[in-house]
């Protein structure tokens, strides 16, 4: 029976498994191994609407304390300065695969020409509005909202929650192992001191001590389908800027760029591929996009994931097991869904693992990252927006076969949900609206176009008049935080308001 676990790690991923383990499970021991020479990453993060239900649903976290610590802002979704529109949003409500009782044919099929303002949260972005306007003047909260957050705030904020629940954490340097038939007996610190467990968790990131180095498990690499492999990043100080409820993702000459929003600070970041574009190169475009950026660092990284993300008794979690560029904030994501599957795992076994487990756990954790690779292929393999040498690489050699059925169905059918019966089952949040975002978004031909009744198109038009009405009333970022500050975030609730 597992009744010690040690973290290696106490970033965000470490410390997010350390409190999922120590919450469901009160009666572990956890301790986590915190590398006194590693600081935060110091970026900003998105997140999707799996980390909201995450803390406040599955791990019953107040969101009252959650805001005052981590200081988040809200997001709807992602707007892409790409292809052929001048812009279209991905929201994270349901959009193009929904359908009003009084129209024939879903979303979709209304969208092809205009994509503006589809449902509710899709509006709300045009507008640059996070909620609704209720009667009596406060914010509708409805579940398909997520948050930006420095990563820093979003670290103190667990570590709090880790002291709380009795997690022991201590500053060691991992200079070494004791293997075991079934994996670790411990790990070896550069201070000569033991720790021992019956389960380790390497959330070590890119590093990935345990998984990597130690147990030697191999790292599929998805280079075939995205290729960026590094981010020029930096920010400034908010001025008289609006605090945007969407992330922003703008195309530039080498690959694109973020636009994370923060209450008091924006956060840019350019990704790109260095076999195409010189760090000097990203730099320069960079700062003549971002004039305010100011001092920039170099992040590189190597999208794909190790073959089995549980080993023996060894599980990563974080960069450790996986990651992919940044594109749709995918990271805390897979974070909390290796959490939350691990401790259920751990529950429903009696906190015994046997084999099937463990291949049920990797196979599910590899699907996800799969799925979420071919999901961003198409962003890439679709996006004609610029004709330079990077772009025309993406168009010409972006490996989508994973979807090549998918894609299929869509150029025959156009854009029906049904499609949704192609994709792997995993728990990512994007699904098949995703997809046909992304496909429609970009204006991805297919074969099926739907031209509505005079009578359809002023049904769908009424729609998105009173779509617009409540957007155009709704309140903004800062006046929400504002509202609920004056509140001391009394009542703040995670699901519908």
């Amino acid at each position: 029976m597992i009744r010690e676990v040690v973290v290696v790690g106490a970033g965000s991923a470490g410390l997010i498994a350390a409190v999922t383990l120590k919450r469901k499970i009160p009666d572990l021991k956890v301790t986590v191994v915190r590398d006194p020479a590693l600081g935060t990453i110091g970026v900003g993060e998105g997140t999707t609407p799996n980390f909201v239900e995450h803390l406040f649903g599955f791990l019953g976290i107040s969101p009252r304390l959650f805001h005052q610590v981590a200081e988040p802002t809200w997001k709807l979704g992602l707007r892409l300065l790409w292809g052929s529109r001048p812009h279209f949003d991905f929201s994270f409500a349901l959009n193009l695969d929904a359908q009003w009782s009084d129209l024939p044919m879903p979303n979709g099929y209304y969208l092809d020409e205009d994509f503006d303002s589809g449902n509710q949260s899709g509006a709300l972005m045009s507008q640059g509005k996070a909620f609704v306007r209720r009667a009596d003047g406060s914010p509708e909260l409805r579940p398909w909202y997520a948050f930006h957050i420095e990563n820093g705030k979003l670290i103190r904020l667990f570590e709090m929650l880790a002291r709380d629940l009795g997690i022991r954490t201590v500053d060691a340097r991992v200079a070494d192992v004791e293997r075991t038939g079934r994996g670790l007996a411990a790990i070896l610190g550069e201070d000569g001191r033991r720790f021992a467990a019956d389960l380790f968790v390497d959330a070590s990131g890119f590093r990935s001590e345990l998984l990597g180095e130690a147990l030697g498990e191999p790292f599929v690499d998805f280079g075939g389908s995205l290729f960026c492999d590094r981010a020029v990043v930096g920010g400034w100080e908010r001025e008289e800027e609006p605090i945007l409820p969407y992330t922003l993702a703008e195309t530039m000459d080498g690959g694109w760029c973020w636009r994370i929003e923060h209450e008091r600070a924006i956060h840019r970041g350019y990704v790109y591929a260095s076999r195409i574009t010189s760090d000097d190169e990203a730099a320069r475009e960079f700062v003549s996009r971002n004039p305010k950026a100011g001092e920039h660092r170099v992040v590189r990284f190597r999208s794909g994931c190790r073959r089995r993300t549980w080993v023996g008794n060894v599980v990563a979690i974080g960069n450790a097991a996986g990651f992919v560029e940044p594109l749709e904030a995918t990271a805390l994501m897979m974070v909390c869904n290796a959490a939350s599957d691990l401790t259920k795992l751990l529950l429903q076994v009696g906190r015994e693992p046997t084999d099937s487990m463990r291949d049920l756990f990797n196979a599910r954790t590899d699907s996800g990252w799969r799925d979420i690779r071919d999901f961003l292929a198409i962003h890439y393999r679709f996006n004609d927006r610029l004709d330079t040498p990077f772009w025309r690489l993406c168009r010409e050699e972006t490996d989508v076969s994973g979807v090549d059925e998918l894609l299929r169905f869509y150029r025959e059918n156009g854009p029906s949900g049904f499609a949704r019966h192609l994709l792997p089952h995993t728990t990512n949040d994007f699904g098949i609206e995703g997809y046909l975002a992304m496909l429609l978004g970009n204006r991805v031909p297919h074969g099926n176009p739907y031209r509505p009744s005079e009578r359809e198109r002023g049904v769908w038009n009424d729609h998105r008049r009173e779509l617009r009405r409540k957007a155009k009333l709704g309140m903004t970022v800062a006046e929400a935080l504002a509202w609920f500050r004056r509140r001391d975030w009394q009542g703040i609730r995670s699901g519908p308001g």
